[in-house]
């Protein structure tokens, strides 16, 4: 029900755009004899072309876990001071572009360098798609440039691990069907007194699909046996949920990569020259500051098209 509300939700801003733009067509006649209505016409292209852009941007994520919110983990690596302060500087850099999309952004935990800046930080991101967009900026970040921490003013290099996961949605609330279970009754055993082999007070409960066996003893009335064994199910299954959720997370996580030279997909060079170049898409941007300040989408969009690309061609 709740991804039914969503994809009508969805639905409805589609069609609302679709009478926007169906409107501008009126619009242009007047546009054409009055100048008021025509910087209004212009405004209001620009304003639809924006959302649409975002819209066509959104249609790139397709995977399951894209539509959820995202917790963010920034890792310092090769560069000791430098790297520290380099976390510092991407931490700010994503907290601004959750502030452009109008994401939530909450610093879960900071751990901070010996000398300056953080030797890790985890932030959560809530929004619609964050993971989907979050996900793009896995793996290695270089930042090339004169250390301000060097009293010789020589040329740095340094690298942070950048890593996403979605925040999956979780209910300690554990379904079970009836039909998929099989109850064995039978005689307890061990001590207990008279009653204890008298009766089939004992309770096995078999979960079906997963094979998870529990049991139940200690009382002497069957009823309280099988409330008890379904109970230590509930607990079961949650694990072996919670286990399989965690195994499928580490297949979203991807593979890992030592945070040094070699492994990057994206440089920040601040000198000899002012440039930030995606190794994955070669996409580059020459004004690094606009980067740093949050302005990353083009880099996400053209990882996001890039990656699509390789698998049309796959």
């Amino acid at each position: 029900m709740k991804e039914i509300s969503r994809l009508r939700e969805e639905l409805n801003k589609w069609k609302t755009l679709e009478e926007r733009v169906k409107e501008l067509e009126d619009m242009a006649l007047l546009a054409e004899e009055d100048e008021e209505w025509a910087k209004e016409f212009d405004a209001s292209i620009e304003t639809i072309e924006k959302e649409l852009k975002e819209k066509e941007f959104r249609l790139l994520l397709q995977g399951k876990y894209d539509i959820l919110p995202a917790i963010l983990f920034l890792h310092a690596g090769a560069g000791g001071t430098e790297s520290c302060d380099w976390v510092d500087m991407l931490l700010r850099m994503y907290l601004r572009w959750a502030e452009r999309k109008g994401f939530k952004a909450e610093i879960l935990d900071l751990i901070p360098g010996e000398e300056v800046g953080l030797r890790s930080a985890v932030v959560s991101v809530e929004g619609e798609y964050a993971y989907g967009f979050l996900k793009t900026e896995k793996g290695i970040h270089r930042l090339v440039r004169i250390s301000p921490f060097d009293a010789n003013r020589r040329r740095h290099t340094s690298f942070a691990l950048v890593d996403v996961l979605p925040q999956v949605e979780e209910d300690i609330e554990v379904e079970i069907k009836p039909e998929e279970l099989k109850i064995d009754t039978y005689r307890a055993s061990g001590p207990g007194g008279q009653h204890v082999n008298v009766t089939d007070s004992a309770v096995r409960i078999t979960h079906l699909p997963t094979g998870i066996v529990a049991q139940c003893q200690a009382e002497r009335s069957q009823h309280q046996n099988r409330e008890r064994a379904l109970k230590i199910l509930k607990a079961k299954l949650f694990d072996y949920y919670e286990s399989k959720r965690k195994e499928e997370l580490e297949k979203v996580r991807g593979e890992k990569h030592d945070i040094a030279w070699g492994n990057q997909i994206r440089s920040y060079i601040l000198h000899p020259y002012n440039l930030v170049k995606d190794h994955r898409s070669g996409i580059e941007d020459p004004n690094p500051q606009k980067v740093l300040d949050g302005d990353i989408d083009h880099f996400i969009e053209g990882f996001l098209s890039h990656n699509l690309s390789k698998q049309g061609n796959n």
